[in-house]
């Protein structure tokens, strides 16, 4: 993905790149003026694999004025072609019904791929993968997007033929001339036809494969696993107790906030009913963090529970894929949004943004509803992983130059917030292999939880470049520059967590709990509480 910064230019010179791309030219020419689309491919096949041009008949001697290196080196191109071949004569299932029936194979929506910048940083592209631990072959990608410029240089050739041929059929002439060019123009339609088929079933497997491809990585980002976690900054102090520590779920219990009885018996496990004092604290919760960051700027929003899995897809979630943490609505396109990071993303949606409303920031109130596919235990119990729960969600649409500073704007809202609440917690730079596909850069925040006796994850802040910008088609038109327009550019996209209520509870109870089972509530909330300071046990 290209994610705003600095390229490398390719290391071949001009000069090279010219009679390398005359060489395309010249061969693909000579095949397709021969031979039909998949004969002309075969040819080229046998070219790929490094035989001489003369012993292939069709092509020709190439001109002496290509030099050595061009005729005997150009591997890449060379490769280009075996697989352009490949992807014309063994057509895949999809790609042989289309020509049968006339239909092509068509993909749900593509993502803006910068495919140049994948070919040309190929071996930066794989490592980038392999540390985040993502299986993919660049080098196939890099295969199939070649082998698709070339059958689209193929079809570009015949349609230029036809329409010579639709020119040479203005005005008068013999009937067996016209016949012929009739005859002609058929064969042409029916050979780009076919080509064209060929044609969307590759595109299709390469977005296939390449919407595997992660993001790039921040280079401050910590490679490895989760022990390579980079601690920024910590606040606060652990509380040390004078009296043993009860965990969050008998706590709430005893207030009267929790009912997971009911909550398994009517929606089953990880399931909860928030009931007096529970539901109160949420609202309050939601009503406080949506007044903090209104006023940093953000316009609130109430969402939509479900949406569409092409958005999900787009944003960098795999809803259909083994263990996911999405809910799928069966025979139907829609799915239970997992946070509104989903529905904020699809807001600007396939739109072009003037630049001077840059930076756009938003924030939602949404339920969330996850799998937890394989979560399970003793630290996962009660509110700290549920199926469905409440959250407040930012989200920022930006220019490549603003991302940096609002990700760091980003987080130290969130460090604010924290710090009001009076939690205890450590700020993580999170290494490569705890990013999701969509992130740059990921900040965590995990609070101390007393009788967990760990931190725990309450909030995250991440920078997604362009990642989900090229997928969502999201893009702005910088300010012109000396009076002239200038091209349109992709935005970049980031989201971060105010608030995820069921984690600050947990934190809330567990933190301020007293000897005798009241819990002080901070200050910070009280006025979203009708002025209560102490949650008691209920009599």
């Amino acid at each position: 993905e290209d994610s705003g910064t600095t390229r490398t230019a390719r290391p071949r010179d001009a000069h090279a790149r010219t009679h390398a791309h005359a060489l395309t030219l010249f061969v693909m020419h000579r095949a397709l003026v021969v031979a039909r689309p998949v004969r002309a491919c075969a040819r080229v096949a046998a070219f790929a694999r490094g035989a001489p041009l003369a012993a292939h008949r069709g092509f020709g001697t190439p001109p002496a004025s290509f030099p050595a290196y061009v005729v005997n080196g150009a591997n890449a191109r060379r490769r280009m072609y075996a697989h352009a071949s490949a992807a014309a004569a063994q057509a895949p299932a999809s790609s042989s019904t289309g020509a049968n029936d006339g239909t092509k194979p068509q993909l749900a929506w593509k993502a803006a791929i910068d495919f140049k910048y994948v070919r040309d940083n190929a071996e930066a592209v794989q490592r980038n993968a392999t540390v985040r631990k993502v299986d993919v072959n660049v080098s196939e990608i890099v295969s199939k997007y070649e082998a698709l410029n070339a059958l689209n240089f193929a079809c570009d050739e015949i349609r230029e033929k036809r329409n010579l041929n639709a020119k040479s059929m203005k005005g008068k002439m013999e009937k067996e001339m016209r016949d012929a060019l009739v005859a002609e123009g058929k064969e042409l339609k029916d050979k780009l036809a076919a080509l064209e088929v060929d044609l969307a079933a590759l595109e299709a497997e390469l977005q296939i494969m390449a919407q595997k491809l992660p993001n790039l990585t921040h280079p401050d980002v910590p490679e490895g696993s989760e022990e390579n976690t980079v601690t920024r900054a910590t606040v606060g102090a652990q509380r040390d107790f004078t009296f043993p520590v009860q965990n969050h779920v008998d706590i709430g219990e005893k207030l009267g906030m929790f009912d997971f009885e009911t909550g398994s018996k009517v929606s089953g496990s990880r399931f909860v009913y928030l009931t007096g004092a529970g539901a109160m604290l949420e609202l309050a919760l939601i009503n406080w963090a949506f007044a903090k960051v209104m006023s940093k700027g953000f316009k609130p929003m109430m969402v939509p529970d479900m949406v569409r899995s092409s958005v999900v897809e787009k944003c960098g979630f795999q809803p259909r894929a083994e263990n996911t943490q999405v809910y799928s609505i069966e025979n139907s396109d829609l799915c239970m949004a997992g946070t509104a990071e989903l529905l904020l993303g699809g807001v600007y949606m396939d739109e072009v943004v003037d630049e001077a409303k840059l930076p756009i920031k938003m924030a939602a109130f949404s339920h969330c509803f996850r799998t937890e596919a394989g979560a399970a235990g003793a630290q996962t119990r009660g509110m700290y992983r549920l199926h469905q729960f409440s959250k407040v969600e930012m989200f920022v649409i930006a220019t490549p130059e603003q991302s940096d500073a609002l990700h760091e704007e980003l987080i130290g809202i969130e460090t604010e917030m924290f710090e009001e609440l009076g939690f205890h917690f450590k700020v993580l730079d999170m290494p490569t292999e705890d990013l999701g596909a969509p992130a740059y850069r990921k900040y965590d925040v995990e609070a101390w939880m007393p009788a967990l006796e760990r931190y725990g994850e309450i909030s995250s802040a991440s920078n997604c470049t362009d990642y989900q910008a090229r997928r969502l088609n999201i893009k702005y038109r910088p300010n012109a520059v000396d009076g002239k327009k200038q091209p349109l550019v992709h935005c970049h996209t980031l989201n971060a967590t105010a608030c995820a209520i069921p984690r600050m509870i947990v934190t809330i109870l567990e933190n301020f709990q007293q000897e005798d089972g009241s819990v002080i509530i901070p200050e910070v909330l009280r006025p979203y509480l009708g002025g209560v300071d102490v949650l008691r046990p209920e009599v």
